[in-house]
């Protein structure tokens, strides 16, 4: 296993003891404020007016995951939708992040598949797309089925879906759905995930990374690329390019307050670019994986931390 896949389990596994969470959440979110837009929905908003102003579009997640009741489900449900409303007011591209866990996938996938149903048909209404998340590998199957009832069974054509290249199943997950031309978000994948099912290798989930952006955009799917990868964004800029593949057809994602540089000198020559913008008082999941990502991110943190 490569170092950086060791620092990323060891961070994800000491992120779950209660001491440390405890600490962050009370001295931490001034360093989380890096990565999350704030916690309520004004403060989101604000967020998205500024991004706007560089030429840079939203992909809005209110942040919660793996409610434990039908009541905190509807309540999720309940906030996304006043969010999605929100938007509507604004002249803007209207895109809407859900992880289903957060409206009742533990719970049973049928009660994930019609609070999502509700959150889409709000959509619907200010012409919003909504792009289902892809958490955890044992939660795949399930996600995928929610969407797929959705989008195939029940015709919804503004819900998009999220693979990761680091599962070992993903190019079979998309095969079995490329008929549909998904609305596809390709990332490389940010929890932690064992051998037997997602590659280890950086070099290997790039490979795979652009074999699912090339296999969507071929078969005429939009297709964003989720990665801060210079290499990878490269070569899915020059291959698109080198076939003739609309600028329409894909779009660079980033993540909240990172690469500013790169995303407004892509936007200035007139590619799509989205930030995937969080925002909520539940951010210390999504605040964990970040500092997952990159020992420097670590280091940062704690150093303040301590410092207070």
């Amino acid at each position: 296993m490569e170092l950086n896949m060791v620092y990323r389990s060891m961070v994800l596994g000491v992120a779950r003891q209660k001491w440390l969470e405890r600490l962050i959440r009370t001295r931490g979110w001034r360093f989380a404020s890096r990565y999350v837009a704030g916690n309520t929905l004004e403060e989101a908003l604000a967020a998205i007016e500024k991004l706007e102003a560089e030429g840079i579009h939203a992909l809005v997640d209110l942040l919660g995951e793996m409610v434990s009741s039908e009541e905190q489900a509807a309540g999720y449900t309940a906030e996304i939708i006043r969010l999605t409303r929100a938007l509507g007011e604004l002249p803007y591209p209207r895109w809407v992040s859900v992880k289903l866990t957060q409206i009742g996938l533990d719970l049973g996938r049928e009660l994930a598949r019609d609070n999502l149903r509700k959150i889409l048909e709000a959509a619907r209404d200010v012409e919003a797309v909504v792009q289902v998340d892809m958490e955890d590998s044992p939660r795949t199957d399930a996600t995928l089925w929610v969407w797929r009832s959705l989008r195939e069974e029940e015709g919804y054509e503004n819900v998009g879906i999220v693979l990761q290249s680091y599962l070992k199943r993903s190019p079979a997950d998309l095969a079995g759905i490329l008929h549909l031309k998904p609305n596809l978000r390709v990332v490389k994948g940010a929890y932690k995930e064992p051998a037997e099912v997602a590659w280890q290798d950086r070099r290997v989930i790039s490979e795979k990374f652009l074999e699912l952006v090339k296999t969507n955009l071929a078969a005429g799917g939009h297709t964003a690329t989720g990665s801060h990868d210079d290499r990878l964004l490269e070569a899915v800029r020059a291959w698109a390019e080198a076939r003739s593949i609309p600028r329409s057809q894909y779009e660079f994602q980033f993540l909240y307050g990172i690469r500013r540089e790169l995303k407004k000198s892509l936007a200035s020559r007139g590619y799509t670019v989205r930030d995937y913008l969080p925002y909520g008082e539940d951010w210390y999941p999504y605040f964990s994986r970040r500092i997952a990502e990159r020992p420097e991110n670590l280091l940062f943190v704690l150093r303040g931390v301590l410092q207070g």
